[in-house]
């Protein structure tokens, strides 16, 4: 089975990435599962209700979404029902909408699971994660062996924990959140592919998708403003994990692939760079 992951969707530049290539992968890299890390849809900051639905009917099988899992009431409210939309499943039990489910593709079963940090974090507080990861994995290995987890954390400390935790016991941990690609991919002992994030689709030509003055603004004000997107080298990251039917990662690509966009739209931030 192949599985694209396409790193954190960010603003409608991320989204027109999406929309630009997830046709063509799919059919050139012959990908059978689509998860999209949607946490900054919408202008960088949650998802929508209206976008989770375009997502989903332009290809993506499963959204994951992270610390911005609420924001929108819109999707918080109909999250429940709403079986293709992920958030962290270690948030408290009475939460909205679920953590983990499993698919079909084909014959086959595949389990996906949202997990998030708790370092960093200062609006929203998730249970423990590799406290959580047992009984989750105990839950999720009764359907398949073939098992995602989306980890959504601040620090590379954090992830390689859960990496360590998880090793052997999933296909794949793919870290989220800090919306820059590292270039550690790699596969564990027992078969665990494993990367400390995958990255962001949207501009590549700013800070974390958002135009660079306005955040940096911010840094100097601490007044939040992610209402400014950005659309210079727009770019679609993230990762191909290939798992055996026994649920053991057999190889795992980065995925950078540039994105023509509408010429009024670039150079935002060309005076900066």
């Amino acid at each position: 089975m192949k599985i694209l992951y396409t790193a954190e969707i960010v603003g409608k530049a991320g989204v027109f990435c999406f929309k630009k290539t997830i046709a063509n992968l799919r059919k050139t890299k012959e990908i059978d599962f689509v998860i999209a890390g949607c946490d900054g849809a919408a202008n960088g900051n949650g998802l929508s209700y209206t976008q989770a639905v375009y997502l989903r009917k332009l290809g993506a099988d499963v959204l994951t979404t992270g610390d911005c899992c609420f924001y929108k009431k819109d999707l918080t409210e109909k999250l429940d029902k709403t079986y293709f939309v992920l958030r962290p499943a270690n948030m408290p039990p009475a939460s909205a909408g679920h953590g983990s489910r499993c698919y079909t593709v084909g014959n086959q079963k595949i389990a996906v699971a949202a997990l998030m940090g708790q370092f960093g974090f200062n609006r929203i507080h998730a249970d423990n994660p590799i406290y959580f990861l047992d009984s989750l994995l105990e839950k999720l290995r009764k359907e398949t062996p073939v098992i995602i987890i989306d980890f959504h954390a601040v620090t590379s400390a954090e992830k390689n924990i859960m990496f360590a935790a998880a090793a052997g016991r999933v296909s794949a941990v793919i870290g989220s959140h800090t919306r820059v690609q590292t270039a550690d991919e790699t596969i564990l002992a027992g078969g665990t592919a494993v990367i400390t994030d995958a990255g962001r689709s949207g501009s590549f030509y700013s800070v974390g998708g958002a135009e660079i003055k306005s955040r940096v603004a911010e840094y100097i004000s601490g007044i939040s403003d992610w209402t400014k997107e950005a659309w210079d080298a727009c770019e679609l990251q993230g990762v191909i994990i290939d798992i055996d039917d026994e649920g053991k990662a057999q190889s795992i690509e980065r995925v950078r692939i540039p994105v023509a966009v509408p010429e009024q739209k670039n150079n935002v931030n060309a005076d900066l760079l």
